[in-house]
């Protein structure tokens, strides 16, 4: 059907069970998982509700061919069999964007110019002319090899949807808020979740939080390329965007408990929060670690914490003592279960006890760990998908 599209999200590498998740109760269909990416089939509406709701993808692109190539001529001929002109326009713009990894066709720049050279012949051939303005609307065509696998997309984004809108002040070293959001949803925030982070840094985590919990999707405050294009002026994203506004569950019991030793990091949460639509929902004040105490004893908590390392920390030592803070003051019970994401290989051991789970992830280029202390046995379903690659400890 002309109005069907077959559509790849990336991800960061370890959330690609949540993702999935997240695109099949968005109505995607035949689904396939890979390291680091999802593609999945919907129609040009999907287009719109991928980039307003999905939390943990960091863009939606288009497919508009995949092949395997091992020359320049192979990867120029297929390219300009490929129907491009079903969205780009004669005066429309279209750069493109390159990458490549364990490839024949390792020259980026050169695989760049070859994919150029062949959407231009399509155009010569279809619209009948050799020049090409291109003063239209952007086509942003991503191109990438692995393997000698080519997949052509047109990036439908834009800005990363890691930008939602909310942050455009942040602390040295903040979180990813599409790293928030999964690890969000490996903890099982609902809508009557009371969460903490007594370390909130920029105020990501309880941020992701709260629009999880009120139901609010992540890009709800901003804008998409694709809405640009001539097949969405229609109102797609528009139509899409309303009934967005029509599912904020603002009855929601949700409430977060945000605090931070460094007076600069209570003022961003603060702004944040307000930017986000949350704030009534966030309660930020300025505490030390070893202050944490859990608010209300008689309903469970939720802990999510990226405490401080890297850049963010002078020495290791500081480092390490503040994991033994949190092993001091994160109490083991059923009422509270604490999910901290750190880098540190001998991170349980500073902690002072094993996770009951863990989960490999990436904060940026750094390859972490989610270490997860649940608040109760694992008896009951998850209302969100979890890979079977999280290492349990007997």
């Amino acid at each position: 059907m002309e109005n069907q599209v077959r559509l790849c999200c990336p991800c960061l590498f370890g959330l690609e069970s949540v993702l999935s998740f997240e695109i099949k109760k968005i109505g995607g269909e035949n689904l396939e998982v890979t390291d680091g990416r999802i593609f999945f089939d919907g129609d040009l509406s999907m287009v719109a509700r991928a980039n307003l709701w999905l939390r943990t993808a960091e863009r939606v692109g288009i497919v508009i061919g995949r092949f395997r190539a091992e020359s320049f001529t192979e990867l120029f001929d297929q390219t300009a069999a490929l129907p491009w002109e079903r969205f780009i326009g004669v005066d429309d713009r279209f750069p493109v964007k390159g990458s490549s990894l364990n490839s024949k066709l390792h020259s980026v720049p050169d695989c760049q110019k070859i994919v150029k050279r062949a959407i231009v012949r399509r155009f010569e051939q279809v619209y009948h002319q050799s020049l090409f303005n291109e003063t239209g609307a952007l086509y942003q065509v991503q191109c990438s090899i692995y393997k000698d696998m080519v997949t052509l997309l047109l990036d439908t984004t834009g800005a990363g949807l890691h930008k939602r809108g909310y942050r455009s002040n942040a602390n040295e070293a903040p979180i990813k808020e599409t790293l928030a959001a999964g690890i969000v949803d490996l903890a099982r925030v609902r809508g009557d979740s009371l969460v903490y982070d007594p370390m909130c840094g920029s105020g990501t985590l309880v941020i992701e939080a709260a629009m999880k919990a009120l139901n609010i999707a992540p890009g709800i405050r901003r804008r998409f390329t694709a809405q640009d294009w001539r097949c969405f002026q229609d109102g797609t994203f528009e139509r899409e965007r309303r009934e967005a506004v029509a599912q904020v569950r603002r009855d929601a019991a949700f409430l977060a408990y945000a605090s931070d030793n460094d007076p600069e990091s209570v003022r961003l949460t603060q702004e944040n929060a307000v930017k986000a639509g949350v704030a009534s929902r966030i309660k930020v004040k300025r505490a030390d670690l070893s202050d944490f105490r859990p608010l209300d004893t008689e309903r469970p908590g939720i802990v999510l914490t990226n405490p401080p390392y890297g850049e963010r920390l002078l020495d290791l030592q500081e480092a390490e003592q503040i994991c033994r803070t949190m092993g001091e003051v994160f109490v083991p019970g059923d009422r509270t279960g604490y999910y901290i994401i750190s880098p540190h290989d001998s991170f349980e051991e500073l902690f002072g006890r094993p996770a009951a789970r863990r989960r490999k992830l990436y904060n940026g280029s750094i390859r972490c760990q989610l270490f997860m202390y649940f608040q109760k046995p694992d008896k009951h379903p998850r209302g969100s998908a979890e890979s079977s690659d999280d290492t349990k400890h007997t």
